[in-house]
């Protein structure tokens, strides 16, 4: 029987491989068919993004996961052009049937009558203001954002509603939207998180290959501060071994650049993920790679993942332990996370906004 042919990086991806969702029944692989393939034959295609329309009926996901510091959160895509290897989101591609491998960064999805989705739940009287996490799963300022708009006019949205909003992402393209975000922030409704996971630019194109630069990372991190919005940073995820070491100087460089705030998330594999992640690091980091896979099950109670409530972002034993007191101590150093009430987001404000129709007041 001819054995697989090995997957191949791709410039600009970051997932390796394109392998079966874990729901389908059957799956296929490249053989050689004599003809070659590699050196001395034509490379294959580039792998374009295609974007089709999601025509989800709601908008706001809603979670009660203890471990989780939000109740609500809205995506306004499915999938992640960035193409992070060790996007956690991955997985739920194969809710679709596609693969979590590069069609999760290549075939995505707008959901694009969210803002009008939002306004009719926020205007519904059993609706109850709890904080929503604009960009829990994928990233809302992903480049298609560019195009679409869909974070920016359910940011108009919130803030026609007086709704606190806490934004994550590693784009610079929330610089975009500061005309929205100052004014809700200085009314304590909108926050800011940064992810930044190296400060190395090599390391960084190969982990999350169409991200922007960890410098234009803690560019907007500056220009989000200067306009008066509490930034967090969030190192994450700490990769045993390929980028933990940087974890002290990530916070420090966040830090003089004006966050406030910072989290860190030890490296996540649910599902299909791991076995993405060590396809990644056979073509990316083979060296380290048996030490890497290592230390995270070392971390995971001899698995590679364990999906418990205070387990699965942090992690449990010698390594994580260390990991956690090296963020700690850098953070008392650094003086992040010392004022919680300049993150903390007011929810009394919400109002609903005269809608069509309504009866008018008495008074």
């Amino acid at each position: 029987m001819d054995e697989p042919l090995p997957a191949r990086p791709l410039k600009g991806r970051g997932a390796v491989g394109n392998p079966a969702p874990r729901f389908d029944r059957e799956t296929r692989a490249a053989i050689d068919d004599g003809w070659g393939r590699g050196e001395g034959t034509e490379d294959d295609p580039p792998l374009r993004t295609t974007v089709s329309i999601d025509t989800a009926k709601t908008i706001i996901a809603r979670n009660d996961s203890p471990d989780i510091p939000f109740e609500q959160s809205i995506n306004p895509y499915r999938g992640c052009e960035h193409g992070c290897v060790y996007c956690f989101a991955r997985p739920t591609h194969a809710y679709l049937g596609l693969s979590p491998g590069l069609d999760f960064e290549t075939r995505l999805f707008a959901k694009t009558a969210a803002p009008e989705l939002l306004r009719a739940e926020l205007a519904k009287p059993s609706y109850r203001c709890r904080v929503i996490a604009l960009g829990a799963n994928t990233d809302p300022y992903q480049p298609i954002e560019r195009e679409h708009r869909i974070t920016r006019r359910v940011l108009e949205v919130l803030r026609d509603f007086n709704h606190p909003v806490g934004v994550v992402s590693k784009s610079t393209l929330i610089r975009r939207d500061i005309d929205i975000l100052a004014p809700m922030a200085a009314k304590k409704l909108a926050s800011a998180a940064i992810s930044i996971t190296t400060l190395d630019r090599d390391l960084a194109r190969r982990l999350e290959p169409r991200a922007a630069t960890p410098e234009r990372r803690l560019d907007a991190i500056r220009a989000l501060s200067a306009a008066g919005i509490a930034v967090s940073v969030l190192a994450s995820p700490m990769i045993p071994a390929l980028n933990d070491h940087a974890l002290d100087d990530i916070l420090a460089a966040a830090r003089e650049a004006g966050a406030v705030g910072a989290g860190y998330i030890l490296l996540r594999l649910p599902l299909e993920l791991t076995a993405l992640f060590e396809e990644w690091l056979e073509a990316h980091a083979l060296g380290k790679a048996r030490h890497v896979m290592s230390l995270i099950r070392q971390s995971r109670e001899g698995k590679t993942y364990r999906a418990e409530f205070g387990k699965r972002m942090t992690g449990t034993g010698a390594y994580a332990e260390m990991l956690r007191l090296r963020f700690e101590t850098a953070c008392r150093r650094l003086g992040l996370n010392q004022r919680r009430d300049g993150l903390r987001l007011d929810t009394t404000q919400f109002r609903r906004p005269p809608q069509k129709g309504d009866q008018l007041a008495l008074f």
